[in-house]
């Protein structure tokens, strides 16, 4: 096992490269081993070179409801009036706080998602 720090993408490209070759390694063996920490590696690259932006409060809204098959009927009983859910789908209004905490407990979105500026 010869790990090193990753800092270019060709050391990226190397570990990607030899995380496939051992991807089915068993776990508590020398290549499981090599596995774990290669995937911390990798993983820490991509969040310092590849960050992924949080999405849109009100996409991430409209994405979750349609997952779950919901309607702005379904949203309006989570946030209270039918009035409302058009106003935030639409972007005319903005979340509040109370709308946050219930939108996140009946559609599971991230708090950190739902506080965004938009």
């Amino acid at each position: 096992m010869d790990i090193k720090p990753i800092r270019t993408e060709q050391d990226y490209n190397m570990a990607m490269e030899r995380l496939e070759a051992i991807f089915d390694a068993k776990l508590e063996t020398p290549e499981g081993d090599e596995l774990e920490v290669l995937g911390i590696l990798i993983e820490k690259y991509e969040q310092e070179h590849f960050p992924i932006a949080m999405p849109d409060p009100v996409e991430a809204i409209k994405f979750r409801m349609e997952q779950m098959g919901y309607s702005q009927n379904d949203l309006a009983d989570i946030i209270g009036l039918k009035s409302r859910a058009s106003e935030i789908l639409n972007r005319r209004r903005k979340l509040s706080l109370k709308m946050i905490r219930n939108i996140h407990d009946k559609l599971n979105i991230p708090t950190e998602v739902l506080v965004q500026a938009y």
